[in-house]
């Protein structure tokens, strides 16, 4: 009889198009998912995304069980945990899905010359990607840097294969060793703190199952007006995938072949993905450092008060503090709002775009190293294809095009809920009258805001105009 698989379950917690499942080719198996804590240093999981996966486990156990093969829970580094349980069941391989952040990829250097000491293999497999990120490169055999070059070439030189059915019964091994319960591993919430999430509970059915719901309902309704009203905030307007995506429970070959032809503004979002694992992959240092040099010496002007009015959604712009209270809320926001919201951080405030990540990083449950590194580089402008490196988006321009009926703020600024649609984007202009109809206290109710628009925007400019020129240019050589 084949000896057994070790079957590695990380970013990709489902069983349909799971290729390291489907390479088991009926061998006894035993599922593990194993918890890290210590390899990622600070990108260890923030508390929406525990939040997130200890919900997310829960039903990748129920679907293991049902097929006759329970999921081991295990705490520790992978280096030293996964090898010491392929030799205690005696499993020739382990499979898992490729993982790309570089302390992943310094573990999985590390697994293999272990497991390869004692005769044994590690298979990884492309699953949290349409394509390998290395495989991408222009025809000098560099990395690209801006977008359009690198989703030109991605479509022309990868097939994006047809997802792979889930499998039927599972064959277990006869005695598998004892694991951890989840519940010991504290990823909720615990009293005496208050329950954070108790938003997200309405906002979210974490799992296979619930990512493929939420995909069907996308292609069949807001997919066909995704390309034009993506960017209102206040309707399901997008596929909300995000945080499937980032644990794995739907995998990125089936939402590109449920959009299908029709979906490709939204297959081009799934592409922008891919071009954040290529920086990423290319430049471990996305995450910490600016990708382009002369940002090392940007005049940030960090303070503490102003970082805090941001994460509380207290900055005194309406569509700002709207997106801020929905992360808070839900732990996630809407993409437009993003880059507002991110944006005022790092320009009008001139806030470390690090110190916007790391709040992301914890507060939302889609987080995603490179993803959210490549995104925030982008918006303060010292990332792949920021061009322009110094747009500054208005945030109550944004708010009246965006949001012209004010749906969006009066959900999650309530206190502003009253204000006609003329003021509600500026409230700050609003007739003392209007105010007092609408129960407005500018400093009492509702926050002054903290920066003019007008200042905020210049200082940013003279910011920028005083970096070297190299600033615009530095990475133009990865075009092609």
């Amino acid at each position: 009889m084949p000896s057994p698989a070790l079957l590695w379950f990380r970013t990709d917690l489902r069983l349909a198009d799971n290729p390291a499942l489907a390479a088991l080719e009926g061998r006894q198996v035993l599922p593990v998912f194993l918890l890290d804590d210590a390899s990622p240093g600070r990108w260890a999981l923030g508390g929406a995304s525990r939040w997130w996966l200890h919900h997310s486990l829960e039903k990748l156990a129920a679907a293991l069980a049902e097929r006759g093969a329970p999921l081991l829970l295990l705490r520790g580094r992978a280096e030293i945990a996964i090898p010491a349980l392929a030799d205690a069941i005696g499993a020739a391989e382990v499979l898992a899905g490729r993982r790309y952040e570089p302390w992943a990829r310094e573990a999985d250097r590390r697994v293999h010359e272990a497991l390869s000491a004692s005769g044994r293999k590690l298979r990884l497999f492309t699953s949290a990607l349409l394509h390998e990120p290395h495989r991408i490169a222009t025809g000098a055999g560099r990395p690209y840097g801006v977008f359009t070059p690198f989703s030109k070439a991605v479509m022309a030189q990868v097939a994006v294969p047809a997802p792979l059915p889930a499998p039927g019964r599972l064959t277990p091994m006869a005695n598998p060793p004892a694991g951890e319960s989840l519940a010991d591993w504290r990823l909720l919430p615990q009293a005496p703190v208050p329950d954070w999430a108790a938003g997200f509970r309405a906002s979210w059915q974490p799992g296979e199952a619930g990512a493929a719901t939420r995909l069907a309902r996308f292609v069949s309704g807001a997919l066909a007006g995704y390309a034009k009203q993506r960017d209102i905030p206040s309707g399901e307007t997008t596929s909300a995938l995000s945080p499937h995506l980032a644990f794995g429970e739907v995998s990125p070959r089936q939402a590109w072949h449920a959009a299908g032809e029709a979906g490709a503004k939204f297959r081009s979002e799934l592409l922008w993905r891919e071009f954040s694992y290529h920086q990423l992959w290319h430049r471990p240092e996305l995450p910490e450092i600016a990708l382009r040099p002369a940002y090392q010496d940007f005049p940030w002007q960090p303070e503490a008060r102003l970082l805090r009015a941001w994460q509380q959604g207290r900055t005194g712009y309406p569509l700002v503090d709207a997106g801020m209270r929905q992360l808070w809320r839900t732990g996630w926001m809407h993409n437009r709002v993003r880059m507002v919201s991110a944006s005022f951080l790092v320009k009008h405030l001139l806030q470390p775009w690090q110190d916007g990540a790391s709040w992301f990083w914890d507060t939302l449950v889609d987080a995603d190293l490179a993803n959210n590194s490549a995104s925030w580089q982008w918006v303060a402008g010292c990332g792949a294809d920021a061009a322009p490196y110094f747009r500054v988006f208005n945030p109550v321009l944004q708010g009246e095009k965006f949001d012209p009926a004010g749906a969006y703020v009066r959900r999650f600024v309530p206190e502003l809920a009253r204000l006609p649609d003329k003021w509600l984007h500026r409230p700050w202009e609003a007739p003392a009258e209007d105010l007092a109809r609408a129960g407005v206290r500018l400093g009492e109710t509702y926050p002054r805001p903290i920066v003019d628009h007008a200042a905020g925007r210049q200082r940013a400019l003279d910011a920028f105009a005083a970096l070297p020129k190299s600033a615009a240019g530095a990475l133009e050589e990865s075009r092609t």
